[in-house]
């Protein structure tokens, strides 16, 4: 959140703040509940007039783009679990969906899946903090799912369409979602995507090992650090020191993390935008 802040305010851009509740198994609404009470608190309230989203209220949205991705005969029915998956070459890649559905035209059942169709092609785009970048989803990931077993979007795919639809040109996200690059900026071409759009890729809070914080780890939650007693200013501070965005120590407040992200030259971002030629 400090680097979407940061950014945002260091260049006059709005901040939505979307609820990316597409797993409806996982999300309830007491944790969101608590999750926009935490971001309140702390002061990461839409910006600039950013939109407050809830992607499960937009299920008309991503129905008309499924449509479109089965008008170029894209999307395909998959019944295959887990275990049909390749193995991944190491602890740094994904299993690979083989595509053993891909030319079955198999209807849709109970617990089948909906894929799209990726070319073999190589896509390069420039990221604000890693460079160029050069990746083929294909092989990273074969076709992606688009909406799971239980009728679900995915990830993937939801925040392609609200990108979109949204008019979202600048993407700022973690580092763990790097690699998920490609595959959306593929999928947003086939939706007719035509604005450039600029990605940035900040580093995680993690462990001191290197792995990310988690629950099952017994990562503390905000809300914990909160009820220690430690004031929004206070936890900013933390947060932006084990970010890597600076190494400014005490307290911060939002309205310092501008100033943050200009001591490093936060400019790059814009170098080379991702142009959606022949969309």
């Amino acid at each position: 959140m400090a680097y979407v802040w940061g950014l945002a305010s260091r260049h006059g851009a709005a901040v939505d703040l979307r609820i990316e509740d597409h797993d409806r198994e996982r999300c309830r609404p007491e944790y969101t509940a608590e999750l926009e009470s935490t971001l309140d608190w702390l002061g990461f309230r839409p910006l600039s007039g950013g939109q407050h989203i809830v992607q499960s209220t937009r299920a008309a949205r991503f129905e008309q783009a499924l449509a479109r991705l089965r008008d170029q005969q894209l999307v395909y029915v998959c019944r295959c679990s887990r275990k049909d998956l390749l193995p991944a070459r190491d602890a740094s890649s994904e299993r690979v969906y083989p595509g053993k559905c891909r030319e079955l035209n198999l209807p849709e059942s109970p617990g089948t899946v909906l894929r799209v169709r990726l070319p073999a092609d190589t896509v390069e785009f420039y990221d604000g903090r890693h460079g160029w970048q050069s990746q083929q989803p294909a092989a990273q990931c074969g076709d992606p799912v688009i909406r799971d077993r239980l009728g679900q979007w995915t990830y993937q795919f939801a925040v392609v369409v609200d990108d979109l639809e949204d008019y979202i040109n600048w993407i700022i996200r973690g580092d763990d979602l790097l690699t998920s690059t490609a595959r959306q900026l593929l999928l947003a071409r086939y939706l007719g995507r035509t604005t450039p759009l600029h990605v940035f890729h900040h580093p995680l809070i993690v462990n001191p090992d290197g792995s990310k914080l988690s629950k099952r780890d017994q990562a503390a939650p905000l809300a914990d650090l909160r009820r220690q007693g430690l004031s929004p200013n206070e936890i900013i501070g933390l947060a932006v020191r084990r970010c890597g965005l600076s190494n400014v120590t005490g307290a911060i407040d939002v309205a310092d993390l501008a100033g943050l992200c200009a001591a490093w030259g936060s400019e790059q971002l814009f170098a080379h935008p991702f142009v959606f030629d022949g969309a």
